[in-house]
């Protein structure tokens, strides 16, 4: 017989690289990058990557073919979820001003190969939404000079009739795309000050545009609408709102951009907030503007808000829009450029790439490499593909990423600190504490015997008034205390968000696709969401009865594990409203990374190489910029 422990040993080890962790014992605001970006820069880069094609043309698109005049109850909805997102990228953005954005996260808090997959997927986001812009922005171009861009390839060049992909090869996105990749690779100075510029006039346009197209709509336009505020059904509106988040997926360009800014604890909440504040505004004033003052089933579908006003006469508006389209489309461009090599030199700088992605030129301060190489498929995706192929790409990585940062706050929030030896310390609700007079203190001039109780009290002072992060409360030590009392601080937490996952994903599985009666019995449909209903708060309930960390100078999300938990549960049914050819092209990118991580990246692991104590003895900073949880523990 084969002894069992020859098959389970190799399984375990590979289990354990699959889970281990980043550790941070190093100065976290140590990066080869260069800290340049101030509140201003990140806002306005966050403004650019939002401010796209998803604001002027899917605005109108949205409108006419699924939600219609309800799409600002979409774009309400999109918004509030990705504030709940900025705000779980913010506090980890400030706790850890890293590059990396949700994957830096992931590694942190949850394991390496969800980290992989979670950095992976971005970087298949990143490269189609580039490819998508390209092309946008070519088309437009092309439809000012009556197609003959178009037409010239196609007579002179070359077509195709190809299934999936564009019927002819886009030259001028190719063009568009190396363009910018040059821009990008000339430093952060260059880019940022581009951008700056064009997210801007970008913001001034729409603002003149939304506040003229109030002021010249007619009222008695929405005489053609049928059916009210609401004439399409429900799922058209919740289809709906994973079209909008489209438009609010840029802002996690700030997070990714954390370890190039000057502060970046003060910086990245505070541009998340501002950005997503202004955008989300923006969305819904002009959608408003669309459709409770214009017919909502009227605007074409490629020109939505030239369309509407061109038919109350405006002519000379439809430049001004096209010079708006321009410059949104211009940085947002600009700014998924900016943000692909980062991720991809964060992932190449732990192991889990080739090292020669994380090579950072000396002069410009970029990592140029990892730029053009992942700059080349991304061109090919521009020539080849179509716009509506490309979109199909997006929103399921970034989507993933949300749910697994929203995960990874809650665990982080919940976990003790820890010192350089691993051992547990209490929380502390000050960055400075300030040391504890002794109890009893004796008259000035008289010496006091050493009474080893006087320690102890000390030891139960402490104990009672920090409680260790990740215990249970006292208020509910009588109710849990027998059965989960004697648990390591933290791994109650630990599986409640595994289980609160679990449920969220088979909540929205029921939401989406049970609804169908046909599929499902009225009967099995409400008592499969009267069970995963219930697992799924009384997973966020269970969490809510341990020790959180106590309060740090840093920004931390609000009602904690309850924001997140939403946060997660909206992430996971905006994924399941995408086709099934979506979820096939992701799988089909996804199984391409996990055989490059485990012919490549789990051998040359950064994790992997240190000692195995050392992996053990992960420091997340609590305070201030560079501090660890605690130095350590002095004896006195």
């Amino acid at each position: 017989m084969v002894n069992s422990s020859l098959v389970c040993a190799p399984l375990l080890r590979l289990g354990q690289k699959l889970k281990r962790r980043k550790s941070l014992k190093e100065d976290v605001m140590e990066t080869s990058l260069q800290r340049c970006l101030s509140i201003l820069d990140l806002t306005l880069l966050g403004v650019g990557g939002m401010v796209g094609s998803g604001l002027y043309v899917l605005a109108g698109t949205i409108a006419r073919d699924t939600a219609g005049p309800a799409i600002l109850v979409s774009f309400l909805t999109a918004a509030i979820a990705s504030l709940m997102a900025a705000f779980c990228y913010s506090e980890f953005g400030a706790r850890v001003p890293r590059v990396g954005s949700g994957y830096m996260c992931t590694y942190v808090a949850v394991g390496e190969i969800w980290a992989f997959i979670i950095g992976w997927g971005m970087i298949l986001e990143y490269m189609a939404a580039s490819a998508a812009m390209a092309r946008s922005w070519s088309s437009y171009m092309d439809s000012m000079f009556n197609n003959s861009i178009q037409n010239f390839t196609k007579t002179y060049i070359c077509h195709w009739d190809v299934p999936f992909l564009a019927s002819y090869p886009d030259f001028l996105a190719a063009g568009v795309l190396v363009l910018v990749t040059c821009f990008v690779c000339l430093g952060v100075h260059v880019s940022i000050w581009l951008n700056n510029i064009l997210s801007s006039l970008n913001v001034v346009v729409t603002t003149f545009v939304i506040v003229f197209g109030f002021m010249v709509a007619d009222p008695a336009a929405r005489s053609q609408d049928e059916g009210g505020v609401l004439p399409l059904r429900l799922s058209g509106i919740v289809a709906a709102t994973a079209g909008c988040f489209y438009t609010f997926v840029g802002f996690d360009v700030i997070a990714t951009s954390s370890g190039e800014a000057k502060d970046p604890q003060r910086s990245v909440p505070i541009a998340n907030i501002i950005c997503l504040a202004l955008v989300g505004t923006l969305s819904i004033l002009l959608s408003a503007m669309l459709t409770r003052r214009v017919a909502w089933n009227i605007p074409g579908p490629d020109s939505a808000i030239s369309d509407a006003l061109l038919r109350r006469g405006y002519g000379w508006f439809g430049y001004l829009v096209a010079f708006g389209s321009f410059c949104a489309m211009t940085t947002t461009l600009l700014s998924t450029v900016f943000a692909l090599p980062r991720i991809v030199y964060a992932m190449a700088d732990d192991g889990l790439l080739f090292s020669i992605f994380s090579r950072v030129n000396k002069t410009t301060k970029v990592p140029v490499i990892a730029s053009i190489s992942f700059g080349c498929p991304m061109v090919l995706l521009a020539v080849i593909f179509d716009v509506e192929m490309l979109v199909q790409f997006l929103s399921i990585g970034t989507l993933l990423a949300y749910t697994f940062v929203a995960a990874s706050v809650i665990v982080l929030r919940f976990q003790p600190h820890r010192t350089s030896a691993g051992t547990s310390l209490p929380s502390s609700t000050s960055t400075d504490p300030q040391p504890r007079p002794m109890p009893n203190p004796p008259p000035a001039g008289e010496m006091k015997a050493y009474v080893f109780s006087d320690d102890l009290q000390l030891v139960e002072v402490e104990m009672k008034e920090q409680p260790v992060p990740g215990k249970l409360k006292a208020g509910w030590e009588r109710y849990l205390g027998r059965s989960l009392g004697n648990c390591r601080p933290g791994r109650v937490v630990k599986y409640s968000v595994l289980a609160l996952m679990v449920s969220a994903v088979c909540l929205c599985a029921v939401l989406v696709f049970g609804s169908d009666l046909q599929l499902l019995p009225l009967w099995a449909f409400a008592l499969l969401l009267l069970v995963f209903g219930l697992a799924f708060f009384l997973s966020l309930g269970l969490i809510w009865a341990h020790e959180p960390q106590g309060q740090f100078k840093n920004f931390q999300v609000p009602l904690v594990p309850i924001i997140p938990g939403v946060s997660i549960l909206a992430n996971v049914i905006l994924i399941f409203n995408h086709s099934s050819f979506t979820f096939l092209r992701f799988a089909i990118w996804l199984v391409i990374g996990l055989v490059l991580y485990f012919s490549y990246g789990i051998r040359h692991s950064k994790e992997g190489l240190q000692d195995p104590p050392a992996q053990e003895q992960s420091v997340l900073p609590t305070g201030g910029l560079g501090e660890s949880a605690h130095a350590g523990i002095k004896v006195s």
